[in-house]
């Protein structure tokens, strides 16, 4: 009977295991997650652990279990206690992983994990290899894990406040904390809080997006030709290394000509930035109607998630802490 009992737990084990790899497998090949779009799994599936020698982890995942399963109707009591001890000793070591090396939880991997460390142990008390007709249940078993966890293992965010601004509520995606900032690439305050969030940036234990709205001052005669500039860069794709090179560079050397050669500097086709920089007038245009009807009255402003952070008197761990609160 516990023989029995053992099989029948080995098999259920494998196939939630792999029920819980195929929808891991989902997330990490789609555009935006579909079963576990929460902060702990966007970090892990960010991480350098997911991709061991550039394979997607849960590829390995199915492979193991899709093996077990097969082990589960096959006479080899070897090699299925040896892959079953490997599997669960494994899965050991990637919670040990997820708990004191990424710090983050992903659902998922505490589906499959878990199931190779039951079936594991299962396997270890006496499971047998079981007769053709349990084959009949192992795919609507699998089947029904994986519509069991877009269900359930997938939470829509919670709404943000009413009083945010519509271009901030707009950028966020699920699994990152979105970081709005309307900026002005000559104001001196800007560029101090510029050094201060990227350190904050590079800081943060939890994966982070920036968005940036140009709010060029007509006081500062430069700002302008640095907005179009980013916003040139930005839509081939160097909009973040475009950003550090003009609050780097001095302000008086941000003039049309001066932006075009940090362009170039940066990796920048210059000839298509010539071509689309006229065009860019109606991209400023538009982020300054979203700074004023999100009441933006003075910069930087910044948004943190949905909270609001005004001016540059503020430390690297204050703006980790609002960017860590928002990830909760």
């Amino acid at each position: 009977m516990r023989t029995r009992v053992a099989s029948a737990v080995a098999l259920v084990a494998a196939v939630i295991g792999l029920g819980a790899s195929i929808a891991s497998l989902v997330d990490y090949l789609a555009p935006q997650a579909a079963f576990c779009a929460e902060t702990g799994c966007e970090t892990v599936r960010a991480s350098v652990w997911a991709h061991p020698l550039g394979i997607p982890m849960p590829v390995l995942g199915i492979a193991f279990f899709v093996t077990m399963i097969a082990l589960c109707f096959v006479d080899r009591p070897r090699v299925r206690v040896a892959l079953a001890a490997t599997g669960a000793a494994w899965a050991v070591a990637l919670i040990g992983l997820q708990a004191f090396v990424i710090h983050a939880w992903c659902k998922l991997c505490m589906i499959a994990d878990p199931a190779a460390i039951v079936g594991g142990l299962a396997v270890l008390a006496g499971a047998r290899m079981l007769r053709a007709r349990w084959l009949a249940p192992v795919a609507p078993l699998a089947g029904a894990t994986v519509l069991a966890l877009s269900l359930f293992a997938h939470h829509a965010p919670e709404p943000m406040p009413a009083d945010t601004p519509a271009a901030v509520v707009k950028a966020q995606q699920p699994g990152v904390v979105t970081v709005v900032e309307f900026v002005d690439f000559e104001c001196p305050f800007c560029r101090a809080l510029a050094p201060k969030l990227a350190e904050a940036l590079r800081q943060a234990h939890v994966p982070v997006r920036v968005v940036r709205k140009m709010v060029p001052l007509p006081m500062h005669p430069h700002a302008l030709p640095a907005a179009l500039a980013w916003c040139c860069a930005a839509a081939q794709g160097k909009g973040d290394a475009m950003a550090d090179a003009l609050f780097a560079a001095p302000a008086d050397e941000l003039t049309t000509e001066g932006c075009e050669k940090i362009a170039a500097q940066v990796g920048c086709d210059v000839d298509r930035y010539r071509r689309e920089l006229p065009a860019m007038v109606g991209v400023v245009a538009g982020d300054m109607l979203d700074a004023r009807a999100g009441n933006v009255h003075s910069l930087p402003t910044v948004f943190v998630g949905p909270e609001r952070v005004v001016g540059a008197n503020h430390t690297p761990a204050d703006l980790i802490a609002k960017i860590e609160r928002a990830a909760r």
